[in-house]
């Protein structure tokens, strides 16, 4: 798993970020239209610049179209056709925030788990402190050789620490999107964890 996991809303965003280097990326598509036609254009994208893409919640679209990876959030596992995802062959991400769901991710058999937010984020509003790098150690302790995904509130003065702690990849929406340069920001991402 890659160090710097992009996290995109939309496949234009994709389409201008990925040719820059990355090499794991997310498409977190919320309300969109055009869902299928957006993940389809992101599997072509991704599939000509060798990079590992992880369509974000829905399932079905990935599995109809192609995909090889999808991500979940609790809510989402609550919903999802576990048997069809795993008869499909998609690896699976699942989000945790606590002890609870931690053990539900795990009894899932992840390709990954992820841990959020580690610090205060400005992307949503979360019924969650942030965890720290503390929780981080304990995740990485419980989750062994399986890979963790550290999300939220991260910055590159920030990596040293998050990888210390244990994290295998760090996720970022927030840093990037809201830069004025995002092109820049995903350029200074990729040598800050390469």
């Amino acid at each position: 798993m890659d160090r710097f996991y992009l996290i995109v809303p939309d496949a234009e965003t994709l389409a201008r970020l990925v040719p820059l280097g990355v090499r794991l990326v997310q498409l977190r598509l919320k309300d969109a239209p055009d869902r299928a036609a957006q993940i389809a254009r992101a599997i072509a994208l991704c599939k000509s610049h060798g990079t590992e893409l992880v369509i974000n919640d829905h399932w079905r679209e990935a599995i109809d179209l192609g995909a090889g990876f999808v991500h979940l959030g609790q809510e989402d596992l609550d919903t999802a056709d576990l048997p069809a995802i795993r008869r499909a062959g998609l690896r699976l991400g699942i989000s945790t925030h606590d002890e609870a769901e931690l053990e539900r991710a795990l009894s899932c058999d992840p390709a990954h788990v992820a841990l959020g937010p580690v610090y205060q984020t400005l992307l949503k509003k979360m019924p969650w402190a942030p965890q720290g790098l503390d929780r981080v150690r304990e995740w990485k302790r419980r989750i062994g050789a399986l890979p963790l995904v550290a999300i939220g509130g991260l910055t590159p003065d920030r990596l040293p620490g998050v990888f210390a702690a244990g994290a295998d990849s760090a996720a970022v929406v927030t840093d990037i999107l809201r830069a004025p340069d995002p092109e820049a920001r995903t350029r200074h991402w990729i040598e800050a964890t390469r």
